[in-house]
């Protein structure tokens, strides 16, 4: 098993398209995020922010990277933990400011414990500061008392920032359009998520807890070369395919139930996110297949609709009317489509939007909407999900019996091209006929 090699993107080049889209005499303060207890001693593990690593790649927690455009001595400035080797034997080797230089390409690199003496000074003569603000009280409150040191200097004749401007929205929609290396990036998280959702269906046995699927999958991804999971994986078997964010995974596996598996890999930084719902007995029976076979040509037909210059509602839009006319059809609704759409009676069985942007945060950032209000027009670069399903509780005595407890979701990675969309996912079985063969072929070895 070769290692996992993956393109280093430029980050130097990302920080510049930044500041050009900062005040020139702004100044930035963009930190990463902080470690979490879980309990006791016991730290989860730790994960930089993703703004932050999308301007620097560094993956240590305690940094904070300043930026600030035109600065005599340098425009580019990561404050990050110096070597401790007594801390070291107990934590894991650090980078250092030498290191962390080299691995950045930054103009400088600074001791965070310089932090508190050397950010009240970047901040004088600066009109606008860029922050996130809200995403870290303490932090918040540290921003603030360093702005309030510069402005004690206002009879010296020290300028500083009147104005605070959410530096995330600026990054965000840099974020939103992958660049060659990230898709590149992105075609690995996505190619192991896929290879876990495909030795799940190998591996798939009535008699199996949930979580023992699960166990499977993240197998998968951790062999492959997968960093973790990029969110907690959802198998839901039986009745708990309807809860859409299900996560205890600890039920058993029942012959004739269909299970609803959710799971994607995080791999340098960024998600995959498939759903697959396989027949625990290795066969569709024939109500699960009529509901099967409605969404998946929902899906097939939201796919479709991701075009450069379409609405991002229209993919939605189209899932949406193929899901009602199969409801129709099936009378578990009744009506016209356009009514049933207009008064929301099909949101009992779907009540969550098509996708989401997709990226470093299997949610990931980027507006949807344009300054006016109006639905954003999809572009050549943006990745998005493509997640149709159908859920009957097993309590709504409306639905016929043989439909109820039955849950099914069906969810692809889709890139945004000039020439059409590019499935990211394609390899990973979603016909009937498909499923059904690779669940037949049994038992197999990871890949």
């Amino acid at each position: 098993m070769t290692r996992l090699h993956l393109p280093r993107p430029d980050y130097v080049a990302r920080r510049r398209r930044l500041m050009r889209k900062m005040h020139a005499a702004g100044v930035a303060i963009i930190p990463t995020a902080t470690p979490k207890s879980r309990n006791g001693d016991v730290q989860y593990p730790f994960r930089g922010s993703s703004d932050f690593l999308y301007l620097t790649g560094f993956v240590e927690p305690e940094a904070v990277l300043v930026l600030v455009p035109g600065h005599a001595d340098g425009e580019q400035i990561l404050f990050c933990r110096p070597r401790e080797p007594e801390r070291e034997i107990w934590d894991g080797r650090r980078a250092g400011l030498e290191g962390a230089l080299a691995q950045c390409q930054v103009d400088r690199c600074l001791s965070i414990h310089e932090l508190n003496e050397a950010l009240p000074r970047l901040l004088e003569d600066r009109e606008l500061l860029f922050y996130p603000m809200g995403q870290s009280t303490d932090f918040d409150a540290r921003v603030m008392h360093w702005r309030n040191i510069a402005k004690s200097k206002v009879r010296q004749g020290v300028r500083y920032p009147l104005e605070v401007v959410d530096v995330a929205d600026l990054i965000h929609e840099m974020r939103l359009f992958k660049d060659p290396e990230e898709v590149e990036i992105m075609r690995a998280a996505v190619g192991i998520s896929g290879a876990g959702h495909r030795h799940a269906m190998r591996q798939c046995q009535p008699g199996m807890l949930e979580y023992q699927l699960a166990a499977e999958i993240e197998h998968v991804f951790q062999r492959l070369g997968a960093t973790s999971v990029a969110y907690p994986s959802i198998v839901g078997g039986g009745i708990n395919a309807c809860t859409l964010h299900y996560t205890e995974n600890d039920a058993e596996l029942r012959d004739g139930d269909l299970v609803l598996i959710d799971a994607g890999a995080e791999v340098g930084a960024y998600a995959g996110d498939i759903t697959r719902t396989l027949p625990v007995g290795g066969v569709f029976g024939s109500a699960q297949r009529e509901i099967y076979e409605i969404v998946l040509a929902s899906q097939e037909a939201a796919i479709s609709a991701i075009q450069v210059g379409r609405s991002v509602a229209e993919y939605h839009d189209e899932a949406v009317k193929v899901l009602v006319d199969g409801l129709l059809d099936l009378k578990i609704l009744s009506g016209s489509r356009d009514a049933v759409i207009e008064q929301g009676s099909y949101k009992a069985f779907y009540m969550h939007r098509t996708g989401h942007w997709l990226g470093m945060d299997v949610h990931d950032v980027g507006h949807y909407r344009s300054a006016d209000h109006s639905w954003r027009s999809l572009e050549a670069g943006m990745v998005l999900t493509v997640e149709p399903g159908l859920y009957f509780s097993p309590d709504n005595q409306t639905v016929p019996e043989r439909w109820r407890g039955v849950g099914i979701r069906i969810e692809d990675d889709v890139l945004v091209t000039a020439n059409g969309p590019d499935i990211l996912s394609s390899e990973v079985p979603k016909r009937v006929p498909d499923i059904e063969a690779m669940m037949a072929a049994g038992p197999a070895s990871a890949e």
